[in-house]
C-alpha cells in the first residue's frame, strides 16, 4: 500500500499544473500508472490513501514542496544563489495556485493559523541550499546562516507572487545584503515572526482571508 501510495503521489505532481492541488489530481494519478487504471480513483480510495477532505490536498502540497527541494539539485552550479533561484523557478508553473495552497497548509481544521508549515518550508529550503553549496558552518553560525537564508528566500517568494519577472534580481539584492538580514534576525522570535508574517502576506496576496 505504501509503495502504491508513493507512486501515485509522484504521478500526481505533474497534474498540479492542470488540476491544481486537488483531490482530482490525486484521483487522476491512477491513469498514469505503468499499467493505467481504467478510471480515476474513487473519492473513497483517495481518502483511504491520502486523507479525508483537505488532508489529501495537504498531502499533495507537502509532496510538491518536497519535490521542490529535490529540484534544487538541478541548479547550474553549487552556489546558494543558483540553488535558491532554481527553487523559485520551480514555483513558476503554479504561481497562481500557491497562496491558496499555503493557506490550506497553514489553516488545519479549526481555522487557527498554524505557523509550523511556513517555518518548516523556509528552513528546509535554506538547509538544502547550504548543503548544495557545501556550507561548513557549525554551532550558532550554522543556525544564523540558515535563519537568514530562510528569511531571504521567503521574502523572495512573496515578491515572486507580486512581480515574477523581477524575482531573481530581488533575491540577488537580498543575498548581497545578507549580513544585514542576519543581524536583524539574530533573535529567534524575530526570525519566526518574519517568516510567519511573510507567509500571511503570500496568502493574502490573492485575497485569501485567514
Amino acid at each position: 500500500m505504501t509503495a502504491l501510495r508513493n507512486e501515485l503521489l509522484k504521478l500526481a505532481l505533474p497534474l498540479v499544473r492542470t488540476h491544481g492541488f486537488t483531490r482530482e489530481a490525486l484521483s487522476r494519478s491512477a491513469l498514469a500508472l505503468p499499467t493505467p487504471h481504467p478510471e480515476p480513483l474513487r473519492d473513497t480510495a483517495v481518502s483511504a490513501l491520502f486523507g479525508d477532505g483537505d488532508d489529501a490536498r495537504r498531502t499533495l502540497i507537502s509532496a510538491w514542496l518536497d519535490e521542490g527541494r529535490t529540484h534544487m539539485r538541478e541548479a547550474s552550479d553549487t552556489s546558494i544563489k543558483d540553488a535558491l533561484r532554481t527553487r523559485l523557478r520551480y514555483n513558476e508553473p503554479v504561481l497562481n495556485l500557491l497562496p491558496e495552497a499555503f493557506a490550506t497548509l497553514a489553516t488545519p481544521p479549526g481555522h487557527i493559523l498554524d505557523p509550523r508549515p511556513a517555518l518548516k518550508h523556509a528552513a528546509a529550503v535554506a538547509d538544502e541550499a547550504c548543503v548544495l553549496a557545501g556550507d561548513t558552518s557549525v554551532g550558532t553560525l550554522w543556525h544564523a546562516r540558515r535563519a537568514s537564508l530562510a528569511a531571504i528566500y521567503t521574502a523572495a517568494e512573496l515578491h515572486q507572487l507580486q512581480s515574477p519577472h523581477t524575482a531573481d534580481g530581488f533575491l540577488d539584492g537580498l543575498l548581497d545584503s545578507e549580513s544585514r538580514v542576519k543581524n536583524t534576525l539574530d533573535d529567534a522570535t524575530q526570525y519566526a515572526g518574519y517568516i510567519i508574517s511573510s507567509w500571511v502576506g503570500i496568502i493574502k496576496s490573492r485575497g485569501i482571508l485567514l
